[in-house]
């Protein structure tokens, strides 16, 4: 699924324009499209009648406000009532103009979701919100009357109305403000969202309240049981946190030409990694395939204290088809990965006083088994020290064979990054959240706050290839961008990354390319974990059933092929 950014959706729909299909028509489409969302969940109580259903729709001011214009003049046709509530003021686009005009006045119940200027002083001195208007009607007072009085009266009346629209809707659709959105919420709109209603919540394009580049929400989003996004799916829409807050995801078509697209041309490609990405992945296994086909993986992990990560690399590596795996590590750490992984073959290094491998007398038995390998691995528990951080130099700057960097191998080469410039093949690295900080030297929030950004620039200065972990796995290279989309909670254990690492690096030595194993990798280890987490649950599964779980994601992906092929 091709996704974009707010910036490129801008260029695509001025391009639209130019040849031949107006903002005006998308409009259109975009409120049919919506209109018919809302219809299909109405009619999902087939008992209740439309007349009986009220749609509410907040509205802004610009176009995500024409959009519901647009879709409450269709569905005002069909028996629905439809209450509108302006929220920030009258429609100042054009668009949203002519939408609001066409709707049947007589038909549609209007009520303001904002203060005039006049009040807004007086009411923010008496602190008045939404929370503390009661939900029926008060007597009115008695006796005279200050003009504060008055102007507190004539307010409560109004959010009074609004508050009660909204605990009366079946469908609330936020149109409040859409992909251009940054910053935080003013406290009018905040309030109408939280107030309390048990309608199904949908938003237009985007959450209001969510920054569609970053993925970064603003305190009292709206939060959305469905949001239906038009034309193509947003960058930000597909990481966390704001993510969560759209809920199901529908696309809808709204009629924008395949031309359109030519306008972003040139500029970074953004999809998200699915089935028909893998095409390539696995290879065909002929009857008389041997070993030597499907690729040596070096792994060089492990030391004395963290023994399973290097055993867990290199069962990822086996599990996802390698034809041979081989593991360097220290003695202790040998002995503990050949009795769970007795597939593979060994390299033993010596080790300091503390269990950890040493530089000087490992260079040689690295460098010949690096000339004999299609795929090298490195990192996983090896621990960072002076000679760890040698033996990372080494691999990066005399590998022939792509190399993924993963734990310790990242944290190795922080200290001095540019190692990444005297590279002579491929490379991917694939840091969490933390290691990607300690890379940049910043704090993870700067991370979090902007994962896409953070795995692109670095993707372009090094000429490598980013795997930034956690929900939503971003991968980068210098030109294009693949989010992933599955996985779940289940995986965040340690052990986790040291067996996507292995997956990659068997891959990629099967001859995949570099940029293909690497969204092939983090595509397979998701279907793998949500596999763990379908037998095992959540809270009870391991790395280890993730391995057990590979040979289900292989499974998956040859039927959705043959479901392809099929059609």
């Amino acid at each position: 699924m091709q996704i974009v950014s707010p910036k490129q959706m801008r260029k695509i729909e001025e391009r639209s324009e130019g040849i031949g299909v107006s903002r005006k028509t998308l409009m259109e489409n975009a409120g049919k499209a919506l209109a018919s969302v809302i219809d299909e969940y109405c009619r999902k109580e087939p008992h209740i009648s439309p007349e009986e259903k009220t749609i509410v729709f907040l509205a802004g001011k610009g176009n995500n406000g024409g959009d519901c214009f647009a879709a409450a003049n269709n569905l005002v046709y069909r028996g629905y009532r439809i209450t509108i509530i302006s929220v920030g003021g009258k429609p100042v686009s054009d668009l949203a103009a002519e939408m609001y005009d066409r709707l049947p006045k007589d038909r549609v119940e209007f009520l303001e979701g904002y203060r005039s200027e006049n009040v807004e002083a007086a009411l923010e001195a008496a602190e008045l919100d939404y929370m503390s208007i009661p939900q029926n009607r008060e007597s009115d007072r008695e006796g005279a009357s200050s003009p504060l009085d008055d102007i507190m009266q004539k307010e409560q009346q109004r959010m009074r109305q609004v508050k009660n629209a909204v605990l009366r809707a079946y469908v609330i659709v936020d149109g409040v403000f859409g992909t251009g959105f940054h910053g935080q919420l003013d406290s009018e709109c905040a309030g109408i969202f939280n107030i309390g209603s048990g309608a199904y919540r949908i938003a237009v394009d985007v959450p209001s309240g969510g920054n569609c580049s970053t993925g970064t929400v603003s305190h009292d989003i709206f939060k959305a049981d469905e949001t239906v996004t038009f034309g193509f799916l947003k960058t930000g829409m597909t990481q966390f946190p704001l993510k969560k807050y759209c809920g199901k995801i529908t696309v809808a078509d709204i009629g924008i030409p395949c031309k359109a697209v030519e306008a972003i041309e040139g500029e970074r490609k953004y999809y998200r990694i699915e089935r028909n990405h893998l095409a390539s992945f696995p290879p065909n296994r002929e009857r008389d395939s041997h070993k030597g086909m499907f690729g040596t993986v070096l792994v060089i992990a492990g030391s004395s204290s963290m023994r399973g990560a290097a055993a867990f690399a290199a069962m990822g590596a086996l599990r996802t088809g390698a034809g041979l795996v081989r593991v360097a590590s220290v003695e202790k750490c040998i002995d503990t990965v050949a009795a769970l992984v007795p597939e593979a073959t060994y390299i033993e290094l010596e080790s300091d006083d503390y269990g950890y491998m040493l530089y000087d007398s490992s260079k040689k038995p690295l460098l010949e088994a690096m000339e004999k390998a299609s795929a090298i691995v490195i990192g996983c528990g090896m621990g960072v020290t002076p000679d760890t951080i040698e033996i990372t130099k080494l691999v990066t700057e005399n590998a022939k064979c792509p190399v993924i960097i993963d734990a310790d191998g990242i944290n190795c080469i922080a200290s001095d990054i540019d190692i990444l410039l005297k590279k002579q093949t491929n490379v991917i690295i694939t840091p969490h959240v933390g290691e990607m900080a300690r890379l940049l030297n910043c704090d993870t929030g700067m991370v979090n706050e902007n994962r896409l950004v953070v795995a692109e620039k670095y993707a372009e200065q090094y000429g490598i290839i980013v795997a930034l972990k956690g929900a939503g796995t971003v991968v980068a290279n210098s030109h294009t961008t693949a989010v992933n989309h599955n996985g779940n909670p289940g995986m965040s254990v340690g052990g986790s990354g040291d067996i996507l690492a292995g997956m990659i690096g068997a891959i990629a030595a099967q001859g995949i390319g570099i940029y293909d194993s690497a969204c092939a990798g983090v595509y397979m280890h998701g279907l793998a974990g949500d596999a763990a987490a379908e037998k095992r649950g959540q809270e009870a599964m391991l790395p280890r059933d993730i391995v057990d779980c590979i040979s289900d994601s292989f499974r998956i992906l040859k039927e959705k092929k043959k479901n392809r092929a099929d059609r």
